[in-house]
């Protein structure tokens, strides 16, 4: 959405021959979902020491030393609790392997031009970075050996699109969307590992309402579950709407949200499902001196129908990710804190009040977040 002034889903390695390592981050896991309601003090803004309570027993961001203090990171895939990758500002790229205790500058050469808002990681190695903007600033960069060397997959010469979002449902099928164009979404999919794409015919999409378009927030403006299933949040418009395909994208149905809209800074900024299902939409407006009310809801039934939290988060949340083997736990993150959900997303209650815009978790009980001032942070007990 081109309204946003500075604003995933990771492709995760086949698990079924790894071993999952769950001490320490399930113990952070378990702990979080005990913690009481008031909010656990963050580390103040931009600087690195622990994000806790000194000699508090409670799971923390733990806020990681990029060196990147200049550059926002809305693009975040966690591949693991010793590997993330980041992407913002600046053409910036960053990679971890040891949990962040150090980080790799691997952006794109000739890049610093662009916003990398969404990337996606299938390994240590292989990873797709999307840059949005209008016209040509909108370009898709692929690697296959950590960043070493990048290839331009895709570049925008349609003056009227703006890429927003991507996704893979596997290695080797992925889709990014762009704000409507001729009146609808525009869907981009590739089905060699993000190598080649092509734009899909939009007969199967539904007509955008006027204003409507996406968030390019933290890259969760459009999510896949499963081989086939696949989510697309919008705002801007009358309605904040999730549209949902069930065929990588060729046909499309639209759901109505509670969620404020009615302007360009409102709307569904994230969503995240546990299976093809069970959902979470947060958002609201964006704008610092603006209430947020209502800002998440919930689905039961693909994204069908969407209920209402009941005690939602208490401001602006741009970003969404259920805690790994948990089938009611999630945390949303915004700009003034973190929150968690034990409920599938009924309540949810302030545990951190840092400054993160996306946020992941892996299936080894690894959960990273990511935001301005190269803030990059995980979840320790």
């Amino acid at each position: 959405m081109r309204r946003l002034g500075n604003t995933r889903r990771t492709i995760r390695p086949a698990r079924g021959s790894r071993r999952v390592a769950v001490a320490a981050g399930g113990a952070a896991l378990a702990l979080l979902t005990a913690l009481p309601a008031q909010a656990q003090p963050s580390a103040s803004q931009g600087q690195a020491p622990s994000a806790h309570t000194p000699g508090a027993a409670a799971p923390h961001w733990d806020l990681k030393d990029t060196g990147a203090t200049a550059v926002r990171f809305r693009g975040l895939a966690a591949v693991d609790r010793h590997t993330a990758w980041v992407s913002g500002t600046e053409g910036t790229v960053l990679r971890t392997t040891d949990g962040g205790e150090s980080w790799r500058n691997v952006s794109p050469p000739g890049a610093a031009d662009l916003q990398f808002r969404d990337i996606e990681a299938f390994d240590a190695r292989r990873a797709v970075v999307l840059a949005i903007g209008e016209g040509e600033a909108s370009r898709v960069y692929r690697t296959e050996d950590g960043g070493t060397t990048w290839t331009e997959s895709f570049r925008n010469t349609d003056t009227r699109a703006f890429y927003d979002c991507l996704t893979f449902f596997d290695r080797r099928h992925g889709l990014a969307m762009s704000d409507p164009v001729d009146g609808r979404f525009r869907i981009l999919s590739t089905d060699d590992g993000g190598r080649s794409w092509n734009v899909l015919p939009d007969d199967g999409m539904p007509a955008a309402l006027d204003g409507e378009a996406g968030f390019a927030a933290s890259g969760q403006c459009l999510v896949a579950s499963g081989t086939k299933d696949v989510w697309l949040a919008t705002g801007g418009a009358a309605r904040a709407r999730v549209l949902h395909s069930s065929d990588r994208g060729r046909t499309w149905t639209a759901a109505d949200t509670p969620v404020p809209a009615g302007d360009p800074a409102r709307g569904v900024f994230a969503v995240a499902f546990r299976d093809r299902t069970h959902g979470l939409a947060v958002g609201g407006d964006y704008r610092a001196d603006q209430p947020s009310p209502r800002a998440a809801a919930t689905t039961g039934d693909a994204g069908r129908t969407w209920r209402p939290a009941t005690t939602p988060p208490p401001a602006y949340r741009s970003g969404v990710a259920w805690l790994p083997h948990s089938r009611s736990a999630a945390l949303a993150v915004g700009p003034t804190g973190t929150d968690l959900t034990t409920d599938s997303g009924r309540t949810w209650r302030t545990v951190d009040t840092g400054s993160y815009d996306t946020v992941d978790c892996t299936p080894d009980l690894g959960c990273w977040a990511a935001g301005e001032q190269g803030r990059v942070a995980r979840l320790e007990s």
